[in-house]
């Protein structure tokens, strides 16, 4: 249940809390005075699209939170733990969109994705607006409320599933089946390639290691010459070596230490220059000893790093990416090569899918028919709660195995209604009367959400195009709907709002060239001057206010 919400900053409101109980609560107030902003603001908590233009103009950003008491809704607090973001009892939900149109979202203290709100939204608020009767036209919306109300999206999940396998399969199917020359010439293709990089057969790290050699073979008298020149002046004893400078240094300051301990850190200093530098001549040696002028040595590894380089241009890649090259097209060749043998896999494995389709199919056909009959009934008794005591609803659940394969299955559903004695029924759309439709969709929703496990049940003026008796019915069947957990209604009629256990006004005020919009909680007194307005013109009369008071007492009563 939606038991605080706080908003700042968002279109023309500035600063609102609201603290919403239990029951029915309505909202209403003049013509353009926002009551449908509040509702805008929990959609888009909710994980509704925003853009900049949800913030106030000359503010920096819009903030909107809600705290939701968990108490009612299990789903929702399984959905929190499966994600370790429990937190008690109760849910904070937070989003914050900027000027620029950036959105923020955090639940429980905790930073959240968009998707994230719109999951555990669906858990918690269940929002119909005041066109939902325009979307129930639509063939998908009323296939999509038939499966919802029979809590049949565990057939629908399988069944989609299924449904990608099958796609999946068909199109490795036309992949492997392409026979004509191109296909063939493919298969050459890969084959001269193959077979040329085969004969070559590059090695992994093979280009770095011929780099390193050719440029070794290439500089050997180099290297040779000017490492025997530098040997020469570490050990060459005609020429007094640096390694016997360093001994001779090494000796005089150690004679110069033992007349002053100052002079032992240059000591050791000295002692390990002449150390390392005996090591690095025995590793020059060793060196100069591997190395030796081998013409043809270099001739063949040129050779070889021109074929290497030759076919890495044909190829468009660098010579060291040849081994990869051969494994890629290597792979590419079994692939066509397998093919055929795998056609017949594929095509056996296709029919099979296509059998297990059809039954998923069939088990999704019987379980939308016994939902529809359990749904046209509750919405044929809705529409006598409604003041249609000839209303008949009924739902077309038309199996058609040889349509297209979908993830929502073969059927064809269609709502139909009879809103006079005597006459058949007809699809909702071929419907004229704008009352009537928006009796029936109020009937359909309400019908819908009977069951369902969300706590919160948001209208948005669905009473729109009724009024009179009617209205006093919608009312009524509103209240009766709170009384299995909290609803929350924008109405602009009299005999809805006074059906009530709540009663939030919405007011416009400009102040200094400023609109904003206030919503406050009405007491008893206020209550009655608010349903007198809604009834009454221009004047509240006295009369007036009684009728109010009547309505009032009606409802408690």
């Amino acid at each position: 249940m939606l038991s605080e919400l706080a908003i700042r900053d968002f279109a023309i409101i500035d600063d609102l809390q609201l603290s919403l109980g239990a029951g029915m609560t309505v909202l209403s107030g003049e013509t353009g005075a926002g009551k449908s902003i509040l509702i805008d603001a929990l959609g888009l908590l909710l994980g509704d699209r925003a853009d900049a233009s949800a913030v106030r103009d000359g503010r920096e950003r819009a903030e909107i939170s809600a705290i939701f008491d968990l108490a009612d809704a299990p789903a929702a607090r399984a959905w929190l733990a499966e994600r370790e973001l429990a937190d008690e009892s109760d849910c904070l939900i937070r989003r914050v969109v900027s000027r620029e149109g950036r959105s923020r979202h955090w639940i429980n203290g905790s930073p959240a994705a968009g998707r994230d709100l719109r999951e555990l939204g669906e858990h918690l608020v269940d929002i119909h607006g005041q066109h939902a009767h325009q979307s129930l036209l639509r063939p998908g919306a009323q296939r999509d409320l038939l499966d919802e109300h029979g809590r049949l999206a565990p057939q629908l999940s399988a069944l989609g599933e299924l449904v990608r396998d099958l796609q999946a399969c068909e199109r490795d199917i036309r992949e492997l089946d392409a026979t004509d020359d191109a296909g063939q010439s493919r298969l050459e293709l890969l084959q001269f390639q193959v077979d040329e990089l085969q004969a070559l057969a590059p090695m992994p790290d093979e280009w770095e290691t011929l780099t390193a050699e050719h440029k070794r073979l290439a500089n050997a008298e180099q290297l040779l010459r000017d490492g025997q020149s530098l040997l020469a002046l570490l050990t060459d004893d005609d020429t007094a070596s640096a390694i016997d400078r360093l001994g001779q240094a090494e000796r005089q300051l150690g004679d110069l230490a033992a007349l002053d301990e100052g002079f032992a850190g240059p000591t050791e200093l000295i002692s390990g220059a002449r150390i390392q530098a005996q090591e690095a001549a025995d590793d020059l040696r060793r060196q100069l000893d591997s190395i030796a002028l081998d013409p043809e040595r270099l001739a063949t590894v040129e050779a070889r790093m021109e074929a290497i380089q030759d076919l890495a241009r044909k190829h468009h890649c660098r010579p060291a990416e040849l081994p990869a090259q051969l494994d890629e097209l290597t792979n590419a060749l079994e692939r066509l090569e397998g093919g055929r043998a795998r056609l017949a896999e594929l095509q056996t494995r296709r029919d099979q899918l296509q059998a297990e389709y059809a039954d998923a199919a069939g088990q999704l056909h019987q379980a939308r028919t016994e939902a529809a009959g359990t749904l046209a009934a509750a919405v044929t008794d809705g529409l006598r709660d409604l003041g249609m005591p000839a209303g008949r609803f009924e739902i077309d659940v038309e199996a058609r195995p040889e349509a297209a394969v979908s993830a929502h299955g073969h059927d064809r559903i269609q709502f139909r209604v009879s809103a006079n004695p005597g006459q058949a029924p007809r699809p909702l759309e071929r419907v004229a009367s704008g009352g009537e439709l928006s009796r029936i969709s109020l009937a359909i929703q309400m019908a819908a959400v009977g069951g369902t496990p969300i706590p919160t049940l948001v209208f948005d003026e669905v009473d729109a195009g009724i009024g009179g008796g009617v209205a006093e019915i919608v009312g009524r069947c509103l209240r009766r709907l709170a009384d299995q957990g909290q609803v929350l209604c924008v109405t602009h009629l009299p005999q809805v709002a006074a059906q009530a256990r709540h009663h939030l006004q919405v007011a416009k005020q400009v102040i200094d060239g400023h609109t904003r919009t206030d919503i406050g909680l009405l007491d008893d007194d206020a209550r009655i001057d608010e349903l007198a307005r809604m009834l009454g013109g221009l004047e509240i009369t006295e009369r007036t206010l009684e009728h109010a008071r009547e309505m009032r007492d009606n409802a408690e009563s």
